[in-house]
């Protein structure tokens, strides 16, 4: 019947008229109302979604692409579930707030229950294999702490074989995410090794269950706690400089290394001027910095492409590179070959380009 219907129908006008009656009502759009909110640390909140028939569901680890309308704009921003898929299809996000964050401003701030987002499909590799043997180490800091408290509840629940240590990093005690949850796992769980780090709080606590004590990840610290590396399977998530001292420290030390940043690539510093940039869609050709990213350097000319998680995973900002070489600042690979896929999010100008935007 859908397919039947579907030469006849104009989703927007659809959509319009069935959210008069139900406000997750669409015809192909993946809505969800929230439907509870909860404090969950200091600057942060959780808010718990049931989504429409539409949304397809997730896998612990991954993200969603999450839109909001602030101000008449639609905004896009990148968050991971925490709890794990359910028969009630219900999604958690705990949403930290960012200063300047347009949305995490609106979602903590001005969101009430009741209040409807829409949903993207979720993404992202960070997860579970099938077999989920071994040793496992999870490395957060700040925010990525999301995917991985999906990780650590969905091997919790399954009773997954092997050993599992999560080192989780954030300022003070007061914005510790699911800190009594987590150490009550650490308590009855002899599998589970929980090391808590605290960038801004001197006070140190050590002795079992778990380790808390204040300071960074170092590599010292990583051999006294988790010796034997080189068995692990790491995944890291959190900020560029987090991610970049996690590879550093036990990239090339650990079985096998994956790794996520919630925070856009730094800018290369070491390259100037600016490069012509012909965006041939729309038939515009504009002066762009060279060391930025394309997505931001498009955005600070009043050009608004489609994206999502600004760290080059889910694909929302590709786009088609018809000519010209660029580079990516995650990785520091060129790439001249023409006709080819191209994360504007992640990558930067090296010559003159064109785009099929």
């Amino acid at each position: 019947m859908r397919r039947l219907l579907n030469p006849l129908i104009a989703p927007d006008v659809f959509d319009f008229w069935a959210s008069k009656v139900n406000s997750t009502w669409s015809w192909e759009r993946p809505l969800a109302r929230i439907v509870a909110r909860r404090p969950e640390a200091h600057g942060a909140v959780t808010l718990v979604l049931q989504p429409n028939r539409h949304f397809a569901g997730f896998v612990p680890g991954q993200h969603i692409n999450v839109t909001a309308e602030i101000d008449g704009v639609r905004v896009t921003r990148s968050y991971s579930p925490t709890n794990i898929p359910a028969a009630d299809r219900r999604v958690e996000l705990t949403v930290k707030q960012i200063d300047g964050g347009r949305m995490s401003t609106h979602l903590i701030g001005h969101t009430q229950v009741g209040d409807v987002l829409e949903l993207g499909p979720a993404f992202g590799e960070m997860t579970w294999p099938e077999a989920a043997d071994g040793r496992w180490l999870l490395l957060a800091a700040g925010s990525g702490i999301t995917p991985m408290m999906s990780l650590v509840r969905a091997w919790a629940a399954a009773c997954m074989p092997g050993e599992l240590t999560l080192v989780y990093t954030a300022r003070t005690q007061a914005e510790l995410c699911f800190a009594a949850e987590l150490r009550e796992l650490a308590a009855r769980e002899p599998r589970f090794h929980l090391h808590l780090l605290l960038t801004r709080e001197s006070d140190a606590f050590a002795g079992a269950p778990y380790t808390e004590r204040g300071g960074r990840l170092d590599a010292d610290w990583l051999q006294q706690r988790v010796p034997e590396l080189a068995a692990h399977t790491v995944y890291a998530c959190g900020p560029a400089g987090f991610v970049d001292s996690a590879r550093q420290i036990a990239g090339n030390r650990a079985a096998r290394f994956h790794a996520e940043a919630f925070t856009p690539p730094a800018l290369v510093d070491d390259v100037a001027g600016t490069v012509r940039v012909e965006l041939r869609a729309s038939g515009r050709t504009l002066e762009l910095p060279a060391g930025q990213s394309l997505l931001a350097a498009l955005e600070a000319q009043g050009v608004h492409p489609a994206h999502g998680c600004r760290m080059g995973i889910c694909n929302t900002c590709a786009c088609g590179k018809l000519s010209g070489t660029t580079q990516d600042l995650n990785t520091g690979d060129r790439d001249a070959e023409p006709n080819s896929a191209l994360r504007i999010c992640v990558n930067r100008a090296c010559s003159d380009l064109t785009l099929d935007l």
